[in-house]
């Protein structure tokens, strides 16, 4: 996880491994630049994971291009529609711009799998 201090990705390690046992998905965190199109690129980052794909969560943040991206399997998205993703989106937007990467990205993370939980 570049950019970060080694104690911050430890602690978003510590809440992806927490966000999966809650919730029962897969979740998968990329922080950079995005190859193309940021979307496309969030959906190949997602493909990546293959037979996991289905109940996998991706988030993709481009801190320098401004950019969020969360992507959902199909068996995710029947936990995670998109207008959770969309409103966790935004309030991670919004720690963003106000220069907390970390803050929001643990907030996103445990809300995403608070919401997936809630329906399991």
């Amino acid at each position: 996880m570049r950019g970060l201090t080694a104690p911050q990705a430890d602690d978003i390690r510590k809440a992806v491994q927490a966000a999966e046992q809650r919730s029962g998905l897969r979740f998968g965190l990329f922080i950079g630049r995005p190859e193309g199109s940021r979307r496309h690129f969030a959906e190949r980052l997602h493909a990546a994971l293959g037979d996991e794909a289905a109940g996998a969560v991706v988030i993709f943040v481009d801190p320098v291009g401004r950019a969020l991206e969360i992507v959902t399997g199909d068996t995710a998205r029947l936990r995670l529609p998109d207008s959770a993703c969309r409103l966790t989106a935004m309030s991670m937007a919004t720690s963003f711009s106000a220069g907390d990467l970390v803050g929001g990205l643990l907030y996103g993370i445990a809300a995403l799998a608070e919401q997936a939980a809630a329906r399991h």
